[in-house]
């Protein structure tokens, strides 16, 4: 079996809920067969919030799901003991793999940061070939080597800009479009120099969009939000927070994204809002990209494993009361009630007392209570106030919910 049918076939189990010839399983195949590439140059998880959420240790182990790596990579400046990380999609966990060996092999910090901070430098390329690919495992190095669209080989992302690539990038080179047809100008915004000229540029430029029959109309439709990786049994759970209606929904969150936080702290709202990270290298971006977590990202590196496995399935394999701190971002939204027991039968299983578990939803309310069984869930407690909070600090404003379970043994 190929990778490529190895990941549908992955993916088809994670997402597939409904038979083929239906409409939103139709919508469905679509979108898992999106998923089988790059979907996230950049994970839309504030790392932040987790690290925050899990109280990580020295001697902690932690289970993620790797999505575009930049949590992974951010929870080494912790210096814990180890991390699994799985992705079904075979172009992330690639992307894992490279940042992890470009931290053990390029020279120096301004180098990682030309290659992820600025991603976008001629010489990237010649910096993989020097000291990234000799450190790569063989089949990651035919994904990057491989021919992309133009280019001749994908790493060549890394001269032309990576974070407008992928599906993510595409959806949000979109969104530009729509603004500008708007006639709406970002820089304003990257130049706010407080929360108040944010919410006004806002109210003033960005909130009328939502009100135009263009941009309900797109909203509305399950396929437009595939770029955000929203399938479609999540768009009903995002929709369900605005009375059916996911316009509401949207501009609530646009409006966290640009008003709540300051834009020198937010990097989530630069990639939005200028498809990359600040030019001039000044600045915020995720906490691996920091100088001063340097050391801890290329020491720890080694300690990282990346799977192109299901969580469950890989869980199954760990040993029991073996893992510390897991980070589900939103894949339990996907998830049917069978699925959700038989990943929580294996968290349970390797979870050692006190373990912290943290997941995000697209939807406000905790998707767990009367689906997870009570002989499961009853061994675990979530504190409603404390999600809230995290939720509340969550700069990339794109869900609903963030919940946290700890492990009472």
């Amino acid at each position: 079996m190929t990778d490529q049918s190895f990941a549908r076939q992955q993916l088809g189990g994670a997402v597939h809920q409904k038979p083929a010839l239906s409409a939103t399983g139709a919508l469905e195949r679509v979108f898992s067969g999106l998923f089988t590439g790059l979907v996230y140059a950049q994970i839309w998880e504030d790392p932040v919030v987790d690290m925050e959420a899990l109280e990580l240790s020295p001697s902690d182990r932690l289970v993620c799901i790797a999505s575009g790596g930049c949590n992974m990579m951010s929870y080494l400046s912790t210096g814990l003991a180890g991390i699994t990380a799985v992705d079904l999609s075979p172009a992330h966990v690639a992307l894992n793999r490279l940042k992890l060996a470009a931290a053990q092999s390029l020279p120096d910090h301004a180098a990682f940061y030309d290659f992820f901070g600025h991603a976008g430098r001629k010489g990237n390329a010649a910096l993989y070939d020097t000291h990234v690919a000799p450190a790569l495992d063989l089949e990651s190095r035919a994904f990057w080597e491989a021919r992309q669209g133009r280019m001749r080989r994908r790493i060549e992302m890394f001269e032309n800009g990576f974070y407008r690539y992928g599906v993510l990038g595409r959806f949000i080179a979109a969104a530009h479009l729509v603004a500008g047809l708007g006639k709406v100008d970002f820089a304003p915004l990257l130049a706010a120099r407080s929360l108040e000229e944010q919410r006004d540029f806002f109210e003033a430029e960005v909130a009328p969009l939502f009100e135009t029959r263009g941009v309900r109309f797109l909203a509305r439709r399950k396929a437009s939000l595939f770029g955000l990786g929203i399938p479609p049994a999540q768009f009903d759970k995002l929709a369900a927070d605005g009375g059916g209606d996911i316009v509401p929904v949207l501009r609530e969150r646009t409006r966290k994204l640009m008003c709540d936080f300051p834009i020198s702290e937010n990097y989530f709202a630069w990639a939005a809002f200028n498809r990359g990270y600040r030019a001039d290298g000044t600045g915020p971006v995720p906490p691996y990209l920091v100088a001063e977590n340097w050391q801890a990202v290329r020491s720890g590196a080694a300690r990282v494993e990346v799977l192109n496995r299901n969580l469950t399935d890989m869980l199954a394999g760990k040993p029991a009361r073996s893992q510390d701190a897991y980070v589900l971002l939103d894949a339990q939204d996907w998830m049917t009630d069978a699925q959700l027991n038989a990943l929580w039968r294996e968290i349970t299983r390797t979870a050692r007392p006190g373990a912290r578990v943290v997941f995000r939803t697209g939807g406000a309310p905790d998707i767990l209570p009367g689906r997870v069984a009570p002989g499961t869930l009853g061994r675990w407690v979530s504190i409603p106030e404390e999600g809230r909070r995290l939720w509340q600090r969550d700069r990339s404003a794109i869900y609903g919910g963030v919940h946290k379970y700890t492990f009472q043994g």
